[in-house]
């Protein structure tokens, strides 16, 4: 009696299973469907009802994160793309692609570290995720953008403080200066470079001259001797 209750027992619980399997995929597949017609609400609603009667299906899980993403719920599509993190254990590349469409919903949140990170993961487990890559470079621009930014704006603002800072009487007196007091150690070093320039015009004529006389000096002794070994012979 107690083997026959038993093989009954089991038996129900392996007809409740393939019903509740069952159940799953096809509101999986609807859900499917929904989303291929850019019915995201009715996705969903189908997505959730597989996940009510198996909380660790795979597929529904994942397509409920993406359908929530198409609707712009980017904390609740984070969320259930972490769930689903923790469930699949076969699926490297959904894997993969969880974690870059993870790092597309930080995106739009302008959490752009935690996206880095996000397309960093994604990266390690699929390398050959091109459009990952490019979203991280995208990412790593606009941080490096935002960094110099802040640089600029903390540099502003030292400036606009020393701007306001109170002035001694000694900068007083030299900002109440003439306008022509102030230019003119400008035009004397004008004054001043363009004498040296004529200093060096003119050594260079000097020098020039020198050198053509001492070449006339040898053109005449080398015609003296040209004349006296002409008269030896």
């Amino acid at each position: 009696m107690k083997i026959r209750l038993i093989i009954l027992l089991i038996s129900l619980v392996s007809a409740f299973s393939l019903t509740a399997q069952k159940a799953v995929r096809k509101n999986t597949k609807q859900g499917n469907r929904s989303y291929k017609e850019q019915k995201y609400e009715q996705a969903a609603q189908k997505y959730e009802e597989a996940i009510e009667i198996n909380p660790n299906a795979p597929e529904a899980n994942y397509n409920l994160a993406n359908t929530l993403y198409r609707q712009n719920e980017w904390d609740k599509s984070i969320e259930q793309q972490q769930h689903y993190l923790k469930i699949e254990k076969e699926n490297g590349q959904q894997v993969a692609a969880s974690w870059h469409n993870i790092g597309n919903a930080l995106l739009h949140k302008k959490e752009l570290q935690q996206s880095m990170e996000a397309y960093k993961n994604a990266l390690r487990i699929n390398p050959e995720d091109d459009e990952a890559r490019y979203n991280l470079a995208v990412v790593q621009k606009m941080i490096n953008d935002e960094e110099q930014e802040q640089e600029q704006e903390q540099e502003q603002e030292q400036e606009q403080k020393e701007d306001n800072q109170p002035q001694s009487p000694e900068q007083q007196q030299n900002q109440n200066k003439k306008p022509e007091d102030q230019t003119e150690p400008e035009q004397m070093s004008r004054d001043n470079a363009r004498q040296i320039l004529q200093a060096i015009e003119q050594d260079e004529k000097e020098t020039q001259k020198r050198l053509n006389e001492m070449k006339a000096e040898e053109r005449k002794k080398k015609a003296q001797e040209n004349r006296r070994q002409n008269k030896d012979w």
